[in-house]
C-alpha cells in the first residue's frame, strides 16, 4: 500500500475540514456583527444557529479529523481515508445547512448526523483492523 498516497487523501480531508470550521466562524461572526452581540447569543435565533453549527463542527470533526489521520499512518488504503473524509466532510456540511436553516428537526440535519456516524463507524471498525498485524 502506498503509505504517502493515504497521507495525501488525510491531507485533502483535513484541508476541507479545516475550511468548512473557518466558514462556520465566519457566520457566526457576521451574525455577531448584525446584531451587535459580543457574547453569547441575545436569545437571537439566527445567531443562535450559527453558533451550534459552529460548536457542533467543533465537538465532531477532530475525532473525525484524528481516524483520518491515524488510518493514513496505519497505512490503510487511500479509499479507506477518502470514504471516511467524505463521510465527515457531508455529515458536518449537511448538518450545519440544516441547523442554520432552521433551528428544529430537519432532513439535512438528521442526515448529516448519520453520515457523521457513519464516518464514526468505518473510522473506527477500520482503525480497530489496521491495529491487528
Amino acid at each position: 500500500m502506498d503509505a504517502n498516497a493515504s497521507a495525501h487523501a488525510a491531507a485533502l480531508w483535513v484541508g476541507l475540514h479545516l475550511i468548512l470550521l473557518l466558514v462556520l466562524s465566519v457566520l457566526v461572526v457576521r451574525q455577531r456583527r448584525t446584531h451587535g452581540v459580543a457574547l453569547g447569543d441575545a436569545a437571537i435565533p439566527e445567531l443562535a444557529q450559527a453558533v451550534r453549527a459552529f460548536g457542533n463542527a467543533t465537538e465532531y470533526v477532530p475525532a473525525g479529523l484524528v481516524a483520518i489521520a491515524v488510518l493514513a499512518m496505519a497505512g490503510a488504503p487511500p479509499m479507506v481515508v477518502h470514504l471516511t473524509g467524505l463521510l465527515l466532510l457531508a455529515g458536518r456540511i449537511g448538518h450545519a445547512v440544516g441547523l442554520s436553516r432552521h433551528g428544529g428537526a430537519s432532513a439535512l440535519r438528521s442526515g448529516g448526523v448519520v453520515l457523521t456516524w457513519l464516518a464514526y463507524i468505518l473510522g473506527g471498525v477500520a482503525l480497530i483492523f489496521y491495529a491487528i498485524p
